[in-house]
């Protein structure tokens, strides 16, 4: 396969991988009123922390049993990198997560995205070059398009505890990305990494389980219904176990400046699915979730975020190449 079918192939896959964690954000929602029915008034870090446990945990042993035989033979490179993602991956959730109680959910949304400006300054710094005017363009038609679709207000921003807590949670979702693209992890084996992540996330979460838990039972209240497992089961398979090993397998066949502005259509996808899944998911799980609408800011933002990902894989704006 030819270097550039290799890296049209990557972009793909890796719009697919956003796709499937922009299903995560009903899943998520829709899982956590279907356990508020179970656990009454229960302590939201409590939930959180032990969905994180046994969605990443449940797809780290899958992950053992799939890749049992190249795990036999796993590196300390491999070792390594599965554990600095982690870090990067847990911190960031457990940052976001916190941020999002002291500020709007669409501030959290769109500072989460930062990551598509932290990269190519990262990536400016180490090579000592500026982005060229198609990342910049494609940054900054990102930047308006999430401020759009969060509906942003920046005479009404401002930079308090839940803000900064965000803007540190992306960070760290820069360091999680920058890590794939390291020279170091370069003939590192997908398959085994990613089982080190997922697990290395799991047991980062069972401090916080344990100190929010209201009892042991509790750990297993929480998915005592066929709805909250059926939740649990998407979140695990599509959303972890698919996304997140095809993105450890594909990403370093694109810049991490180029992935970043990928994921960042994230949103678009959740609030796309969020126009007709709530209310499916409802039927299923006995709760009220609505479906949201459909309005001039979804349609504005989403587009300005999809051109700058159609402007990222276009031929326009390409340096030009000497020719001898």
């Amino acid at each position: 396969m030819s270097v550039e079918n290799q890296k049209a192939k990557a972009v793909r896959t890796l719009l697919f991988c956003t796709t499937l964690w922009g299903l995560s954000f009903p899943t998520m929602k829709a899982l956590g009123q279907a356990q508020q029915n179970l656990l009454p008034g229960v302590d939201s870090w409590f939930l959180t922390s032990l969905g994180v446990m046994y969605r990443f945990g449940l797809a780290g042993l899958i992950l053992c049993v799939i890749f049992l035989a190249e795990l036999k033979t796993i590196s300390r490179r491999e070792l390594e990198q599965g554990i600095v993602i982690a870090f990067f991956g847990v911190g960031g959730i457990l940052f976001q997560m916190d941020g999002i109680s002291y500020t709007a959910a669409s501030t959290c949304s769109f500072l989460t995205q930062g990551y598509c400006v932290f990269i190519p300054i990262w990536v400016a710094l180490v090579h000592r070059r500026w982005p060229t005017l198609k990342i910049f363009l494609g940054v900054v038609l990102v930047v308006v398009g999430t401020a759009i679709l969060a509906g942003i207000n920046f005479h009404e921003l401002k930079l308090g505890r839940g803000e900064v807590e965000t803007l540190v949670a992306s960070v760290l979702f820069t360091g999680q990305i920058l890590c794939l693209e390291n020279p170091r992890y370069a003939k590192n084996r997908p398959g085994n990494f990613s089982t080190v992540m997922f697990l290395t996330m799991a047991i980062l979460c069972v401090p916080l389980v344990c100190a929010t838990a209201p009892n042991a039972a509790a750990c297993v209240h929480a998915y005592a219904s066929p709805a909250t497992l059926g939740f649990l089961a998407i979140l695990v398979v599509f959303c972890t176990l698919i996304a997140y090993v095809m993105m450890n397998r594909w990403q370093k066949f694109v810049t991490a400046t180029e992935a970043g502005l990928i994921y960042c259509i994230e949103p678009v996808i959740a609030s796309l699915l969020s126009l007709f899944l709530p209310a499916i998911f409802s039927v299923w799980a006995g709760i009220h979730y609505s479906n949201e609408q459909l309005t001039a800011r979804l349609f504005i933002g989403g587009s300005l975020i999809t051109a700058a990902n159609v402007l990222l894989q276009s031929k326009w704006l390409e340096p030009k190449q000497n020719k001898n």
